[in-house]
């Protein structure tokens, strides 16, 4: 039979023996626990004696690593995510980016271990830095048509003259005043992307009306956008909206 106890004994005792505590010259605690994190480094919290107690903190290590591996919370959906996961354990984040909390003696080993998982969980989110972005910055444009009143159906495909399929992530229907408009999310506009926008819209636009307008919506706000790319669109007759003045194509899309 086995000894459900020893299973505790274990884990506890490998704590114990993997977990170190250094004493700064800043006089906070630097501890170094066993569990590890995306680069298979140890997660280190700090302690610092607070007036009424300690306040445990990664010292904003988490936040920065994010953010120079190219994942900024910079945007609604990204900083409610954050807030989400910082929430469900008991965590927060002051505005220079440390993840903290507040404990006393004897709370202090269940905040420490809420915060190394919440360490570990905010780490998880760097899969978003990757192609999981784009779905992000495709909600946000989602949510921009939606908070203007736009009415639009979602993810929609064309055939080219070519006979291949092309796929359009909204189209806003045809008015009095204004043709079908077919908008695309780029999350990362590049000579590659550009050229195979333009492809699939000059494909696109022989079996459609030919006043049928493209608008892509373009993030600017990860990284700067190459002029020529957004020159070379406007050559093909796409209308491209840069997320940094999206709110200059509101009229155009709503008409």
């Amino acid at each position: 039979m086995l000894d459900a106890s020893s299973f505790i004994d274990t884990y506890v005792s490998w704590l114990k023996q993997n977990m170190t505590a250094l004493q700064l010259d800043s006089g906070a605690v630097e501890i170094s626990s066993p569990f590890l994190d995306r680069h298979n480094d140890y997660i280190q919290i700090y302690v610092v004696k607070d007036n009424n107690g300690f306040i445990l903190t990664d010292d904003g290590y988490t936040i920065s690593d994010l953010e120079l591996s190219g994942l900024s919370f910079n945007t609604p959906k990204r900083k409610e995510e954050l807030q989400t996961i910082l929430r469900s354990f008991g965590i927060s984040l002051d505005d220079k980016g440390n993840m903290f909390c507040k404990c006393n003696q004897s709370n202090y080993p269940f905040k420490k271990h809420s915060l190394i998982q919440a360490v570990l969980a905010v780490n998880d989110l760097f899969v978003l830095s990757q192609p999981n972005i784009a779905s992000f910055f495709m909600q946000d444009v989602e949510s921009f048509l939606r908070d203007h009143d736009v009415r639009y159906t979602k993810n929609i495909k064309f055939t080219g003259k070519s006979g291949f399929d092309h796929a359009y992530d909204f189209v806003i229907p045809q008015s009095k005043a204004s043709p079908d408009r077919l908008v695309k999310a780029i999350n990362n506009l590049e000579r590659t992307t550009t050229q195979s926008v333009i492809f699939a819209w000059s494909d696109t636009i022989q079996t459609r009306n030919p006043n049928t307008k493209l608008y892509t919506f373009v993030n600017d706000v990860e990284k700067r956008v190459p002029d020529t790319c957004l020159d070379a669109l406007k050559e093909y007759g796409i209308v491209p909206v840069t997320w940094s003045q999206r709110e200059n194509s509101i009229n155009e899309l709503i008409a």
